[in-house]
């Protein structure tokens, strides 16, 4: 099993960069203690040891510039990292696809797009927030669905 994330190093004391970036960090107690950190965003992605243990094995990290976009960086890193795990020989044909994970943030419905040529099944968490379409859906009102069936209940 695969893990995909970006996560900030946060350099306060680091010479300035044009490419560092700036992160809310939040602060202990109450918040007048958030502040923002500088530092640079790093696209991860890691190997997670099956059963009762939390070992992990980083397999690739970049980072990411204030133009790059986490999904297609993580879409050419997936690609990257199955290459070197087939030629490894971790991967081979016939075995189960590999199970990819990652937290919201990513676009969910392009990635299986970007990566179909890959032995991956992604598995992603929905984003809290809500998108453009899905105001537009509420600002319409409840669907009406057509069939029981697709409202739950056994025709007949």
């Amino acid at each position: 099993m695969l893990a995909a994330d970006v996560s900030h190093w946060l350099r306060p004391d680091a010479p300035t960069s044009a490419d560092r970036l700036f992160r809310h960090v939040h602060g202990r107690g109450d918040r007048s203690s958030d502040r923002l950190a500088p530092g640079w965003p790093y696209s991860f992605v890691a190997a997670l040891e099956t059963g009762r243990t939390s070992w992990v094995a980083l397999l690739d990290a970049l980072r990411l510039g204030p133009a790059d976009d986490a999904t297609t960086v993580t879409a050419a890193q997936l690609h990257d990292v199955v290459d070197r795990l087939t030629s490894a020989g971790q991967w081979r044909p016939g075995d189960p696809d590999i199970l990819t994970g990652m937290d919201s943030g990513y676009d969910i419905a392009y990635l299986p797009h970007a990566r179909a040529d890959l032995p991956v099944v992604l598995v992603g968490r929905r984003s809290r927030s809500p998108k453009p379409s899905d105001l537009e859906r509420q600002a319409q009102g409840p669907t009406v669905l057509s069939s029981p069936l697709e409202r739950g209940r056994c025709p007949g």
